[in-house]
């Protein structure tokens, strides 16, 4: 029997799990923590990508070969099903999406995320959002399709119209998304939970509920987004956010204090670092090799 693709595993993942957390990995360690855990999907965000790979803001500076570098990264080392942010496409016309759509599933990724801001985009819990046309959105929905090599990967389509032109005309623009093709909805930047079940209501493909912390969105729990009818959770940039705050508390303590001593209880140990990932059958595979050098 032939393996499932990722595209397969990510559907396979939402009809596991009601809703599905898609939890963020920053980074391949990341994704394998994640897969320890126990989570049947996980995460790459573009403004992750800009931050934590690049250290620029989340304003469509990166690019797709900054995207993909992590995307194989994480897919080298950790089986879960990976959605991706691809922001506005990597580039205005047809042919830049298909290309985004073709690399995206050759590097692993399962699923991708397309949003229907401008070129020059900001991050979705920020003012000043301006929006493509609905019939250009749909064009990048079409040629995103299109470009499918693998016809169980998944095309999302992302509005951000909520905050710009409101609710009815956001549904409006996800159902022409449905209709050209867009296999699941994510809705940005919700602030209150009956707009999820609005949504799943009206386009009948799986919903992506956003809880993102300090947004716009409010942090709904898994029951509640449940019982709004969303089918997928995705939490973008928690452990990167709390990572983040670590590293700068053990900057200033090492600046400060001369010693790392009083920060120690707050970092992972280094037998925790190698039984994550699976260091000691490493070294044993080195030791066998060498005994076999030396028995030549």
């Amino acid at each position: 029997m032939a393996a499932m693709s990722p595209g397969a595993k990510f559907r396979a993942s939402m009809k596991a799990e009601k809703p599905l957390q898609c939890v963020g990995t920053i980074n391949a360690y990341h994704a394998r923590l994640a897969e320890r855990v126990g989570y049947k999907s996980i995460y790459l965000s573009g403004g992750g990508v800009a931050a934590g790979s690049l250290g620029l803001p989340d304003l469509g500076i990166s690019n797709l070969d900054d995207v993909l570098t992590d995307i194989r990264r994480i897919t080298d080392v950790c089986a879960l099903p990976l959605l991706v942010d691809v922001d506005t496409g990597f580039g205005a016309s047809a042919f830049n999406i298909a290309r985004t759509v073709k690399s995206l599933i050759k590097s692993g990724a399962a699923a991708m995320h397309i949003e229907d801001q401008v070129g020059a985009k900001r991050c979705g819990h920020r003012p000043g959002k301006e929006l493509v046309t609905k019939e250009e959105m749909v064009d990048r929905i079409k040629a995103a399709v299109d470009a499918k090599t693998d016809a169980e990967f998944i095309v999302m389509a992302r509005t951000d119209a909520l905050a710009v032109e409101g609710l009815d005309r956001a549904i409006e623009r996800a159902l022409a998304c449905v209709e050209a093709g867009a296999d699941a909805i994510f809705p940005e930047a919700m602030t209150e939970i009956s707009m999820y079940r609005k949504f799943a209501d009206a386009v009948k493909v799986p919903v992506l509920a956003n809880i993102t912390e300090f947004g716009a969105t409010p942090l709904f729990t898994v029951e509640e987004l449940r019982s709004a009818g969303v089918a997928i959770a995705l939490y973008p940039l928690s452990a990167f956010r709390a990572m983040n705050a670590a590293a700068l508390k053990i900057y200033n303590a090492i600046r400060k204090e001369g010693t790392q001593k009083g920060v120690v209880d707050l970092m992972q140990t280094r037998n925790d670092l190698y039984d994550a990932l699976d260091y000691h059958a490493y070294e044993r595979k080195l030791d066998q090799l060498f005994a076999r050098e030396k028995a030549k």
